[in-house]
């Protein structure tokens, strides 16, 4: 829709614009989309009967929102997506600073100049894509960045005392009039600034310096702040949680396949890796566990979280290390394997925090370790389950690929074999490949190979076998264990 051809305030009169809040304004258009069964957050996937109820209940209610969450979280997400429930266009005095409604001025300027005009006050439309402010809280953001300050040049330039509304320079928060005004990390912000925002969110009125304004400006105000900061690096003040209507708790993915469905829409690959890379379904599955066996973890601060971001940036890689080796080799398409993984470590290494007993280990091990755990929690999915406990001279299904390797056979699967050497190298290991058709006959033909190599994982994973990691590769042999048992 193009902008509105009214361009004076008594074009605006005569047309059926109203002057309406910014809450009043989001809460209608939720209403009207809500009736007509439209989605109001796309792309946000698995809040739908959590999070977004509770924001959509919080706009109708005109309220104020504190986003409470972890890392990760789309929480900034969240709040981007409520501009979509705006109005496209709204009128302004053109030449306001802080967005001026024509038919319900605050400021001084709007004020004078309808005054001084009239009916023929210039009019101005603002799209609603301009209507979103965004500030990241930190310690050094002062009470003129947000609210303003008096700029004594302007007082001498002017001629004017430091009593007359026209010495302040407006801050963030009056230019966001009528607009959707976000503010992340709030626990970040000093207590004295958090304080100054008492009188806007309730009083409608602007401090500064001891000049006291009544200026009642309309803002949608969206907080967000993660759990760890009431502890760690500060704290939202009681007074302002008061005056916030709604405080909304996000989550992380409650499963995978809502896991995989948020890394499926926020990955960037490139059309030559989507064209000739093929990533196993399981591939994906495990990246994803990875994450979850990152929450759990004892190794990992549970309180930093670990955000999703690990996972989407966890398959770029995947996906690359692929691609390099596919280059590398010239050849022209590429399957993940369970190699590639080595290559996600750098990727999950700075989306973790690690506790003390972490850090001994460090980070390159605790990767590898929630590949590991990743792989152990997924193997009764696909094969049959390992007990912890077995009676003597029980029989297994793995008692042929095990006596394998027991006759002193091994299997080293270099990191950059080409994919004729990869398979046959596999091939060479006939238990292996029975009992991937024995328990996983529907595999594609292209992941058969990645199939086979998780099956070598998820042995060693509960320690029937050892793997060795190399600076070219993977080795697989008996493991000391399965030696004594046989003794």
């Amino acid at each position: 829709m193009n902008k509105p051809a009214i361009n004076t305030l008594k074009a605006l009169k005569t047309s059926d614009y109203k002057s309406k809040t910014i809450q009043e304004e989001l809460a209608a258009n939720l209403r009207a989309n809500l009736q007509a069964g439209k989605t109001n957050f796309e792309g946000i996937i698995g809040y739908e009967h959590t999070v977004v109820p509770a924001v959509e209940r919080a706009i109708l209610s005109g309220h104020n929102i504190n986003l409470l969450g972890l890392r990760g979280q789309a929480k900034t997400r969240i709040a981007r997506l409520m501009v979509g429930l705006l109005d496209e266009w709204i009128p302004v005095v053109k030449g306001s600073e802080i967005n001026d409604d024509p038919l319900n001025p605050i400021s001084g300027y709007a004020k004078n100049l309808i005054e001084e005009k009239g009916d023929q006050t210039p009019i101005d439309w603002l799209h609603r894509d301009e209507r979103f402010f965004e500030k990241l809280a930190t310690p050094d953001v002062t009470v003129a960045d947000l609210i303003g300050d008096i700029d004594p040049i302007k007082a001498a330039s002017l001629k004017l005392s430091y009593a007359d509304e026209r010495v302040i320079h407006f801050g963030m928060i009056p230019r966001a009039h009528r607009c959707i005004f976000v503010l992340n990390e709030l626990p970040d912000l000093q207590a004295r600034i958090q304080v100054a925002l008492f009188s806007i969110l309730q009083e409608k009125e602007i401090q500064i310096r001891g000049f006291k304004l009544r200026m009642p400006l309309e803002l949608q105000f969206v907080f967000t702040a993660n759990p760890e900061d009431y502890t760690n690096r500060g704290s939202i003040v009681t007074p302002l949680k008061d005056r916030i209507g709604s405080q909304i708790l996000t989550h992380y993915p409650q499963n995978r396949s809502i896991a995989k469905a948020i890394t499926a829409q926020e990955i960037h690959l490139t059309p030559d890796q989507q064209n000739h890379i093929h990533v196993p379904e399981l591939a994906k599955e495990i990246i994803e566990q990875i994450g979850f066996e990152a929450r759990k973890s004892e190794y990992i601060d549970a309180k930093s979280g670990v955000s999703a971001r690990m996972s989407i940036t966890a398959y770029e890689n995947l996906v690359s290390t692929a691609q390099h080796r596919m280059l590398r080799n010239g050849e022209t398409t590429a399957t993940v394997r369970m190699t590639d993984f080595m290559g996600v470590i750098p990727a999950l290494n700075g989306k973790i925090e690690l506790v003390y007993e972490g850090e001994q280990d460090g980070a390159d091990q605790i990767g590898l370790y929630l590949i590991q755990q990743a792989v152990k929690s997924l193997f009764p999915d696909y094969f049959p389950k390992i007990e912890k406990l077995e009676k003597p001279n029980a029989k297994t299904p793995y008692d042929d690929l095990l006596q394998w390797f027991f006759n002193d056979h091994e299997l080293f699967l270099e990191d950059q074999l080409p994919e004729v050497t990869y398979q046959k190298r596999l091939a060479a290991c006939t238990p292996l490949t029975a009992l991937v058709l024995q328990y996983q006959e529907d595999t594609a033909k292209d992941a058969l190979g990645f199939v086979k190599e998780f099956l070598l994982w998820g042995l060693e994973a509960h320690q029937k076998l050892n793997k060795y990691r190399t600076d070219q590769g993977t080795q697989f042999k008996d493991s000391l264990g399965s030696f004594i048992n046989k003794l």
